[in-house]
């Protein structure tokens, strides 16, 4: 791992590179991609040095590629950030799109009482291809990561994903486009942030800590035995009893459909009420790209309800995947996790 100085002045940022498309460009020999070294990062950006920022980049090795990511390296990035939380006045991420909203969401549970920025971003393009969004994205994120405000504080002290000019709650976000460069959509809360001619914030959605003097509370270690099941026509006995009643599994994301509906045969119900009875914790999210559970509407909601499952109200599925991996990280008593997920805790739910 590699740790280099590029400027010094006011605000200081550590830039972490843990892998992605951002940090690629063409190899002209091999005529591929391959990952650049970030001591370079100013001859690939060198707007950077335009800001009276210090800027110091770390470099994950080896890289890790996005679809490769396990909660180890949230360990990872947790740890950094916490051995070097009094050394910098904000974070900036590089990560790969296809996981960043699982990283951001399961960093935000993981910081508690954040009093300065964590922002993630990447591209769609290389940076070392001309028409790439990684400069305009790694630009942005920096600056929102050095904003402070008239008191000296940080304008976003959160965990965000900074893409496209537009910045969302980390456990918020989604990535819903896989060719377009508004990779990120945050469906079910504004954006913290647009970017323009200038940066305008939403200041009274910006999540404040009641302590700006304490340093944050990191949580690392987490409970991996979650399972999703996701709701489909044609799903069978066998395959939700698998995942419901797995011996393996301490906790299920039940994704519905609509506002937290299930086919309402008895099998069904029987095998949720069974996992329930078993300790299970049952987490109701909906497959809706918006919206909210409402398990109080239908009848099929109400039987769920009624057979023990958890209200998950517009999170998303990282988002409760996250929150999940946190809550049964601190406790080994499911009934205080079935508490705290109908809790909003870092802003991942409207109640």
């Amino acid at each position: 791992m590699r740790h280099d100085h590029i400027n010094s002045d006011r605000s200081s940022i550590l830039l972490i590179y843990t892998g992605g498309t951002i940090g690629m460009k063409v190899d002209p020999v091999l005529q591929a991609l391959t990952p650049f070294d970030f001591d370079q990062i100013l001859e690939e950006v060198p707007e950077l040095s335009k800001f009276a920022y210090r800027i110091d980049s770390y470099t994950f090795d080896p890289l890790i590629d996005s679809s490769d990511v396990e909660p180890s390296l949230w360990i990872a990035l947790a740890d950094l950030i916490e051995e070097r939380y009094s050394d910098y006045d904000g974070f900036v991420i590089l990560h790969g799109t296809d996981t960043m909203a699982y990283s951001a969401s399961a960093l935000s549970f993981m910081i508690e009482g954040l009093t300065k920025p964590v922002i993630f971003t990447g591209s769609q393009l290389p940076i070392g291809i001309p028409r790439t969004d990684g400069k305009e994205n790694l630009i942005s994120a920096v600056e929102i990561a050095a904003a402070k405000d008239d008191e000296g504080h940080a304008v976003v002290p959160e965990v965000c994903i900074c893409f496209d000019n537009v910045l969302i709650r980390g456990n918020r976000s989604r990535k819903i486009n896989s060719d377009n460069f508004r990779a990120f959509r945050s469906e079910n809360h504004p954006p913290l942030a647009e970017a323009g001619i200038n940066i305008r914030y939403n200041t009274a959605l910006i999540r404040k800590p009641e302590d700006w003097t304490s340093k944050p509370v990191f949580w690392k270690c987490l409970d991996t035995r979650v399972s999703i099941l996701k709701i489909h026509p044609g799903i069978t006995p066998q395959v939700v009893r698998n995942i419901l009643c797995g011996p393996e599994t301490r906790a299920v994301i039940l994704e519905t459909y609509g506002a937290g509906n299930a086919p309402s045969k008895d099998w069904f119900i029987s095998i949720v009420r069974e996992a329930s009875e078993k300790g299970k914790i049952l987490l109701n999210v909906t497959q809706c790209i918006a919206g909210s559970v409402n398990m109080d509407i239908y009848a099929t909601g109400k039987s769920l309800k009624s057979a023990g499952v958890i209200n998950g109200y517009d999170s998303t599925t990282e988002s409760a995947l996250g929150k999940l991996f946190h809550l049964m990280g601190k406790t080994e008593s499911n009934e205080e996790v079935k508490a705290e997920l109908e809790r909003d805790l870092r802003g991942e739910i409207s109640k």
